[in-house]
């Protein structure tokens, strides 16, 4: 293999999780055709497969944000998958233990499995197979320590039809969270539709994050001149809150921007969006501007931000 410059190296890894995440089929609504994602499937595999676990081991281990895995616990107790017993040695605990029907899950899930993975390696030579298992086996030693994420969701660039969900998801929840009406979803349209329509690859980026299969936020750098950048449209799904997502989002683009040689990355927002504010504040930004404004069917308070870079 010829000599690659590091974006170019980035490209490959990038196209390799792809490849990977398709052929295994992680990103289908349900893993291995069960009613499971892939982050409820390796909950009950880690309970399935563990003595006295408790879940502040299980979202230390598997990287979950505590409140994330104790909705996910909750669900599959409801379904009467799992149960929380108290430990024989602290009473304060409350060990995780599949139920006969989580037993059967998991059965499920692993004969599955080994069923997919069984049919990928026959499909290959003894060499090849072999050659495959070397293969992990060196990925695996060499990013075995010190990965530098393990969210349960993963950022990607856009993608037709992502632009729609942009817009969709902005209006409706804006209109649910602080009732603004439908021209906030059209100016949401149009800065999506002069992205698009002026997008230069270069100097400008979306990233669209995914979590279970599905799209759950957004955000965008935009290209102001030579040395500014926007950041612009910052949203999170309600069911991805809590994880820390909004956080990466913003810090994907200030590490873009940097890349780039943008010397500042400017944003405006609203004073009413508290979280983000927060977000944007502890990122290094500084409110430089407010300004009363009548938009979206209410009297707000706009607000500029600016990082330097």
């Amino acid at each position: 293999m010829p000599n690659l410059g590091f974006e170019e190296k980035i490209a490959v890894v990038r196209r390799f999780n792809r490849f990977l995440t398709r052929n295994l089929g992680v990103l289908r609504e349900g893993l291995l055709h069960s009613p499971y994602s892939l982050t409820e499937s390796r909950i009950i595999y880690e309970i399935a497969n563990r003595d006295n676990l408790i879940a502040a081991d299980l979202s230390k281990d598997l990287g979950l944000d505590p409140g994330y895995l104790s909705r996910i616990l909750d669900r599959l107790e409801q379904q009467g998958l799992i149960e929380k017993v108290p430990s024989e040695a602290d009473g304060r605990q409350r060990l995780l233990h599949l139920t006969p029907e989580g037993e059967k899950a998991f059965s499920l899930l692993d004969s599955r499995s080994r069923e997919e993975i069984s049919e990928l390696l026959h499909n290959l030579s003894e060499q090849d197979q072999n050659r495959l298992i070397q293969s992990m086996n060196t990925i695996e030693q060499l990013l075995g320590e010190g990965m530098k994420y393990s969210e349960p969701y993963f950022l990607r660039q856009h993608e037709p039809g992502d632009m729609g969900w942009v817009v969709h998801m902005h209006g409706r929840l804006y209109a649910k969270e602080y009732g603004w009406d439908e021209r906030f979803e059209a100016l949401v349209a149009q800065i999506c539709s002069d992205f698009i329509n002026n997008y230069n690859p270069d100097k400008e980026r979306c990233w669209i994050a995914e979590m279970d299969g599905q799209i759950v936020g957004s955000v965008f750098v935009v290209q102001d001149s030579e040395e500014v950048a926007k950041l612009r449209l910052l949203l999170v799904d309600p069911r991805a809150r809590g994880l820390g997502l909004g956080t990466r989002l913003v810090d994907e683009c200030i590490r873009f921007a940097r890349r780039k040689g943008y010397k500042k990355l400017v944003l405006w927002t609203n004073s009413v969006l508290e979280d983000a504010r927060k977000i944007y504040k502890k990122a290094g930004f500084e409110l430089v501007e407010q300004e009363p404004h009548h938009s979206f069917g209410h009297a707000l308070i706009g607000e500029t931000w600016e990082k330097l870079l």
